[in-house]
């Protein structure tokens, strides 16, 4: 038992869609959510920038006393997850990987959509994956153009990001895709708006929220670290960007959890 708080590590807003998934299955855990915000986008960032930005992440949350540590951010991860184990070899630490595999596993049609930032599309973790998994499936890779910056702004019930959403979703209509996998943890917040341009095309959209926050209770459970059921849970955030960058954060989370807002 360990009612040490989870730290959960994202360039910004986008891990929040990790962070709700892991607040339902786990809600007598503490959670340190630190958003970068100081340099977010990461899409375009070179590898050894977004080490940099995520050892330093990593670190501040250790200094929180984390327990465990979620990078909830799929270009954080594919570009130093595994940096971050070799550093901090006595500490969980549990990365995300879009769910290629349950999409491929599950597609009629045997053509599926990814959508993520360019980094992770071209990232060894990604083909790895995608070789693993997707023999006879036809992976359409994807950027969702400016889909983190309208997260980042919460501007996600505007006219710029139904535009924005359309531009890249309406082009896959016509490809027989019928999975579609969020590879960002930004890209949820648009779900609604992705379902309104699919329409009622049997196509299913997938990320990776529920799965991580799976993870991570096996994880507690192996390790014996989870808190004890009548813990108190309590939540923070944290930012490299200014009070108010922090202050978003915390309101963007209070609106998920008060209006249980659908990702």
């Amino acid at each position: 038992m360990n009612n040490a708080p989870i730290g959960v590590y994202d360039s910004g807003f986008g891990g929040l869609s990790v962070w709700r998934e892991l607040r339902r299955l786990l809600p007598s855990e503490s959670l340190v959510y630190l958003g970068d915000g100081k340099n977010c986008p990461y899409g375009g960032r070179s590898r050894e920038e977004i080490e940099g930005f995520a050892y330093a992440a990593v670190e501040r949350l250790v200094a929180e006393g984390v327990k465990m540590v979620v990078v909830g951010c799929n270009t954080a991860t594919t570009a130093a997850v595994a940096a971050l184990r070799e550093r901090w070899k006595d500490m969980p630490i549990v990365g995300l990987e879009p769910a290629v595999k349950p999409a491929c596993l599950g597609s009629r049609t045997r053509r599926i959509a990814v959508l993520a930032t360019r980094h992770s599309l071209e990232s060894d973790m990604f083909l790895s994956t995608a070789m693993r998994y997707a023999e006879g499936v036809d992976v359409v890779k994807v950027v969702g153009k400016g889909f983190v910056e309208i997260v980042e702004r919460d501007m996600e019930t505007t006219a710029e990001a139904k535009e924005a959403v359309r531009r890249v979703i309406e082009p896959l209509l016509d490809r027989d895709v019928d999975k579609i996998v969020l590879g960002c943890t930004h890209y949820p917040f648009l779900r609604p708006l992705i379902r309104e341009v699919i329409a009622e095309r049997d196509i299913e959209i997938i990320d990776s929220g529920e799965a991580v926050a799976r993870r991570v209770q096996w994880l507690l459970e192996r390790y014996d670290i989870a808190a004890a059921e009548d813990n108190v849970a309590e939540c923070r955030f944290l930012s490299f960007a200014d009070e108010e960058y922090r202050r978003r954060l915390e309101l963007k989370a209070s609106k998920i959890l008060v209006n249980d807002v659908a990702l």
